[in-house]
């Protein structure tokens, strides 16, 4: 189809991907998309030790010998296979201490992504924040005026990941990322030696995907945590911060439904005519942003990548996961945590009409009160962590069939700029286009720490936690799991009431 000169020339100066969004209307005005029928489910899978693992305690793996020694051999051949674990009637049963330290070993292969796209617009926003906890908002009320301020509009990977005790702003989340990943190489390095094997000088890969209203602001960002404390003093910090990524484009909004078909571009933003309105086509654009990011990293040698939001602090390399993936010869492994009581919106693990382990929304896909019941027989609810580590072979071998497949979903809006469709693909609907994956269930107080509300970061921080509690009951478990991965994964320690860089030296 073509597009008026005019509008094209304005779409291009909104940061628009005309191409693109003309492919998404012509698909949708055909029926070749957005009409996808959402995952309906039919049951609640059970953990069964084998496709969902229960991952809250030390957990021990076992494979066929043969496929040990082949899967070793293949993924990382100077690790030395008969080291680890012991063989029992043809299988290799490994413990936690084997998973990890083969996990560890496996360092080098892996590479360590974000979705990095959007600003911190929604998450400054009053309207939002007090819609979230109307009386915890009251309690944060004027703090978080003062700090809304200066946190409306920016990248929020480089907003701060957590308040201090003393009320100051902590690190920004990509800081800290930073910050695991060359403790992730450290510990990697340490183990290598210990073993009488010549590690790997390189930190660990990092890729992200940005957009155009951020990009900017994080390349300038970045070039300042050269000299921060909590980076300066570890190896590869230079390297580290030098991102592989790529800008994912706007799409332009579409007419809403109520306007019928054939549909056009929406272009009457905030009233004004001839005016397109961009938008973001969600994560699951990443299939397609990133494909020559996931090849290049496959090219030199990766193997594994996670992939997760940048606003969860508890999103870590974990190297058990990656062993379990590793050995198992899946394509990809996620994150689930058991539901809590605050959980009521988002994708839950369900089986869907087909019969398959599927990820689905709680209200679209299943009642609430279904959730609620099934809990009440003893069933685990597992929720979704928007955490995923992939096989760099699978991923880059279907990365065509990905982004063909990968459901794309209209939603009509109503908002300030006008009544228009946005058209989104939502990464974890990956899952059901996946014929091997593992699903880890996880403590969400461990490694589900995310904010996209101020006043979640403010909750997890443990800004007035004795009166916060009142009004939350997981502010203490928000809070005490925050303490646990500063320590662990992000080498933080309490001094004179703030968290500081801990001496990870040994000098």
């Amino acid at each position: 189809m073509q597009v008026d000169t005019g509008l094209r020339e304005r779409m291009i100066a909104a940061g628009i991907d005309v191409d693109r969004s003309v492919e998404i209307l012509e698909a949708v005005n055909s029926g070749r998309a957005g009409n996808s029928p959402a995952v309906r489910a039919e049951g609640i899978p059970e953990i069964d030790g084998t496709t969902i693992l229960d991952r809250r305690a030390p957990t021990s793996y076992s494979v066929g010998e043969e496929a040990y020694r082949g899967a070793m051999a293949e993924i990382a051949p100077e690790v030395p296979a008969d080291r680890f674990g012991s063989r029992e009637e043809g299988l290799r049963i490994l413990q936690f201490e084997d998973l990890r330290t083969i996990g560890i070993l496996l360092t080098p292969y892996l590479a360590y992504g974000v979705l990095n796209g959007g600003s911190a617009t929604s998450y400054g926003d009053t309207k939002k924040n007090r819609a979230f906890d109307g009386p915890l908002f009251s309690l944060y009320e004027a703090r978080f005026e003062s700090i809304a301020e200066r946190v409306r509009g920016i990248p929020k990977g480089i907003a701060p990941a957590f308040y201090q005790p003393d009320g100051s702003a902590g690190p920004a989340y990509l800081e800290l990322k930073f910050r695991h990943l060359l403790l992730v190489a450290k510990r990697y390095r340490d183990t290598a030696r210990a073993l009488g094997l010549t590690p790997v000088e390189e930190p660990v890969s990092f890729f992200e995907m940005t957009s155009p209203s951020t990009e900017s602001a994080l390349r300038a960002r970045y070039a300042e945590y050269g000299a921060s404390p909590l980076l300066a003093d570890l190896p590869g910090a230079r390297q580290v911060l030098d991102t592989h990524h790529a800008v994912q484009p706007m799409l332009a909004a579409l007419t809403h439904s109520d306007e019928g078909m054939p549909r056009r571009f929406f272009d009457r933003a905030w009233g004004n005519e001839s005016t397109p309105l961009p938008l973001p086509g969600g994560h699951g654009q990443n299939f397609q942003v990133l494909a020559p990011v996931y090849r290049a990293l496959r090219d030199r040698g990766i193997r594994f990548a996670y992939l997760g939001n940048v606003d969860n602090l508890g999103c870590t390399v974990d190297p058990v996961s990656l062993a379990i993936l590793a050995l198992s010869g899946a394509d990809g492994a996620f994150d689930f945590a058991f539901r809590t009581p605050v959980d009521i919106k988002g994708g839950i693990l369900v089986r869907d009409g087909r019969g398959r382990v599927n990820c689905a929304d709680i209200g679209p896909a299943i009642s609430k009160e279904e959730v609620l019941q099934a809990e009440a027989t003893g069933r685990h609810i597992l929720f979704n962590c928007a955490t995923g580590l992939f096989s760099l072979d699978y991923l880059t071998d279907n990365l065509d069939t990905i982004v063909r497949d990968l459901p794309l979903r209209l939603s009509d809006q109503d908002k300030d700029a006008g009544r228009y469709s946005q058209a989104e693909q939502v990464t974890w609907e990956v899952i059901g286009m996946l014929d091997r994956f593992l699903i880890f269930a996880i403590d969400k107080y461990d490694r589900f720490l995310a904010a996209k509300m101020l006043m979640e970061t403010l909750l997890t921080s443990g800004i007035e936690l004795e009166r916060a509690r009142r009004y939350q009951s997981t502010a203490t478990d928000l809070h005490n799991g925050l303490v646990r991965v500063l320590r662990r994964d992000y080498g933080l320690e309490l001094q004179g009431g703030r968290w500081m860089p801990a001496d990870v030296t040994g000098r």
